[in-house]
């Protein structure tokens, strides 16, 4: 079978991960996209049905081995009958770890089939200037590499026997590595602050209010850090002392370039 209708289904609050799936789609050249970007809560529909596409492509970032568990809520509005999926994790060059199996379950629970699959490496959500954690990934070799695992994915398919052979083999265990419980923390706006709302629009889980001051919801926040991403005034403040341990580990142990795994 050839591709000619994609769905590119994605959880991206900083935008790296969906940078690397449009490069991922723009390598199959499907006639047709269709994009389910849930990453705000507006966005995210009571249902997605993906049985009128000939593949599937879904990615999302990786918090501490495991997929963002707002993700994992969003996803679950997912249904298919056997439509052939493509599966990507993104992660800031530490480890992705359980991830990519937890992926799989999911789409194989909504009735996908995991033809193949990739990790890919982008910029960590706490990286800075200051203390740089693959800074500006995916660049361009990346994006080259997720090209051309769009094109492999797209020979595979042409190939025939993508949808009844097995399901890809992805690394991880099960169960998974379990989430670690942390005090609530969030991000807060300094006295740069113009009241924009910029941080409040990327937000993923609507925890941040502007009104005459600037409210977030530690309850709330996943420390995605995209409302950091967001202000042009640099107004958005990570000071919160167990992130700022972790960028200095961070900085001095997964400085190492790590390059992107693709199984097909």
């Amino acid at each position: 079978m050839s591709c000619s209708k994609l769905k590119l289904i994605c959880f991206s609050p900083t935008r790296t991960t969906r940078a690397v799936l449009d490069c991922i789609a723009e390598g199959i050249g499907a006639d047709e996209v269709d994009v389910a970007d849930v990453t705000l809560p507006e966005n995210v529909p009571a249902s997605c049905d993906c049985n009128g596409n000939d593949l599937v492509i879904i990615g999302a970032p990786v918090y501490g081995g495991r997929l963002p568990l707002v993700a994992v809520e969003r996803f679950s509005a997912l249904k298919a009958n056997g439509v052939p999926a493509a599966l990507v994790v993104v992660y800031g060059n530490r480890a992705y770890e359980d991830a990519l199996v937890e992926l799989k379950d999911i789409t194989e629970k909504a009735g996908l089939k995991p033809v193949a699959a990739a990790a890919f490496i982008g910029e960590h959500s706490f990286s800075t200037e200051s203390a740089p954690v693959a800074a500006a990934r995916p660049d361009m070799q990346d994006r080259e590499k997720a090209e051309e695992f769009g094109r492999s994915v797209a020979r595979k398919l042409a190939e025939g026997d993508a949808v009844s052979g097995p399901s890809i083999d992805v690394p991880g265990d099960r169960p998974y590595k379990e989430r670690k419980e942390n005090a609530p923390a969030a991000p807060f706006s300094s006295d740069e602050c113009r009241l924009c709302g910029s941080c409040a629009e990327v937000c993923p889980t609507g925890a941040i209010t502007v009104g005459e001051t600037v409210e977030t919801d530690p309850e709330k926040c996943i420390l995605c850090c995209a409302c950091i991403r967001a202000c042009e005034l640099n107004a958005r403040i990570m000071e919160v002392p167990r992130i700022l341990a972790a960028s200095k580990w961070l900085v001095e142990n997964c400085s190492e370039r790590r390059e992107p795994e693709m199984f097909i």
